[in-house]
């Protein structure tokens, strides 16, 4: 069984139909069993919506999940509680849960940070 989780760029990619998201991984996106979005991205869309780093309607990307046939991650204790485990690679706090939800659950998650490589065999760079 194949479950990805979808870092923040990539579920924009996706949804946007952004050409950045190569045929190959709307290929592995559309063949997964399930396919999860993190509540942690919908919050850093928020958060950079909101300082006019990225422009999205929030409320419809909230929709997409559902639209898009993906299914939502909420971000549990146990998440949360992992990153303390996590190695001081990549500073970013959302990306670093992420890594923590990917790990925990498992899910492979699908990124186009080569940073993230670092943690696990678990991430797929695209």
């Amino acid at each position: 069984m194949v479950r990805l989780l979808l870092d923040t760029h990539v579920f924009l990619w996706s949804v946007g139909d952004d050409p950045r998201l190569s045929k190959k991984a709307r290929s592995l996106i559309c063949a997964a069993d399930e396919v999860f979005i993190s509540s942690a991205s919908i919050w850093e869309a928020s958060i950079k919506a909101g300082i006019g780093k990225l422009d999205v309607d929030i409320d419809l990307l909230v929709n997409e999940i559902a639209n898009s046939g993906f299914l939502e991650l909420p971000v549990r204790a146990a998440h949360a509680a992992y990153t303390r485990h996590l190695p001081d690679i990549h500073r970013d706090p959302f990306d670093r849960l992420l890594i923590a939800q990917a790990m925990t659950e498992p899910l492979r998650l699908v990124t186009a940070d080569g940073q993230l490589e670092k943690y696990t065999d678990l991430v797929m760079r695209i």
